[in-house]
């Protein structure tokens, strides 16, 4: 089932959904269901799967200079997403990004995915790997999310990258896919943007190429949140917004989140776990300070609360124990 399909069945209510990593090579795939069977219980009717880009290494050759070689360290969305669905019978969300693919792999993403009954993809443009300076699209691909989303569009209408305008299936139905596109949106704005009316005319443009709804970046000030859903409203974009959170949960939190995501984190919360001894008592902090965060914002009537749970289950499941 399509998320703005959920969104709508639930009449008001608010869900509770949340976002898991793939496992690290090496790793089963029981290490991913044990961070997702403690989270069942409050009826998720969608996950998401991130997707992390292979990163590259430098090798020395026996007669001197370098090799560029690509490093996957985690097994790949879709499969993951089959997984997750198999055992489960929970609706999953792959992130697909811009990011090392051409069209033409993006495209036969997409068939497997609409192929193993997958109604839902995130489409993102993706970070540049640790290497670049700034993001390198592929020669062959996208720069830019919208152009995915696009893409993603026009195989739900039919036409795969290369069509041929000539050339006509012989049964549409299994020509075209039926994806929902969700999206991602920055409360406190991109941090490539230089203001938020750029950052605002951008995400315009995604859901214009076909996004059907925004998932937000985490935030720890719902007032950032509400600006940024006002600022969508007057600029015309209708869909639904899920905003996007997550619990502090080591104070060393404090500077990476921040360096990692380009957010910022309120005084009170930052002067609060700052005080802490240990990391046991700023995830309580954390925590707390996310279920007041989350009570704000199902009381403004926000259609989903989706939460980054990096892999972890327990602070997420406490403060779901509190409002599921």
């Amino acid at each position: 089932m399509k998320v703005t399909e959920h969104l709508a069945r639930a009449k008001g209510k608010t869900l509770f959904s949340f976002e898991v990593l793939p496992p690290r090579k090496g790793e089963t795939i029981q290490n991913l269901f044990n961070n997702i069977e403690p989270l069942l219980e409050f009826k998720p009717p969608f996950i998401d799967v991130t997707y992390h880009r292979e990163e590259f290494v430098l090798r020395e050759r026996p007669g001197g200079g370098f090799t560029r070689r690509a490093v996957r360290k985690r097994p790949g969305t879709v499969a993951i997403c089959a997984a997750i669905k198999n055992r489960f019978d929970v609706d999953t969300v792959p992130h697909l990004i811009c990011g090392g693919f051409s069209r033409e792999e993006t495209e036969n993403a997409l068939i497997d995915l609409h192929f193993l009954g997958i109604d839902n993809v995130l489409a993102l443009r993706g970070d540049p790997v640790k290497t670049e300076p700034h993001f390198q699209p592929h020669p062959e691909g996208h720069a830019y999310a919208d152009g995915l989303i696009a893409q993603i569009a026009a195989l739900n209408a039919g036409r795969y990258h290369d069509h041929d305008e000539n050339f006509q299936p012989e049964g549409t139905d299994a020509w075209a896919s039926d994806f929902c596109i969700g999206t991602a949106g920055y409360p406190e704005k991109h941090f490539e943007a230089p203001n938020h009316g750029s950052d605002m005319r951008y995400l315009k443009r995604k859901i214009d190429a076909g996004a059907d709804y925004i998932v937000t970046q985490m935030f720890f000030d719902n007032e950032e949140f509400f600006k940024f859903e006002k600022r969508c409203r007057e600029a015309g974009i209708t869909v639904p917004i899920i905003p996007g959170l997550k619990p502090l949960t080591t104070k060393s939190q404090l500077t990476t989140l921040p360096r990692s995501f380009y957010l910022s984190i309120p005084e009170a919360l930052a002067e609060a776990v700052s005080q802490c001894r240990d990391n046991e008592s700023a995830r309580a902090i954390g925590i707390e300070w996310c279920l007041n965060q989350s009570r704000e914002l199902m009381a403004h009537g926000v259609p989903c609360l989706h939460y980054y749970s990096m892999g972890k289950a327990e602070s997420i499941r406490r403060i779901a124990k509190e409002l599921f």
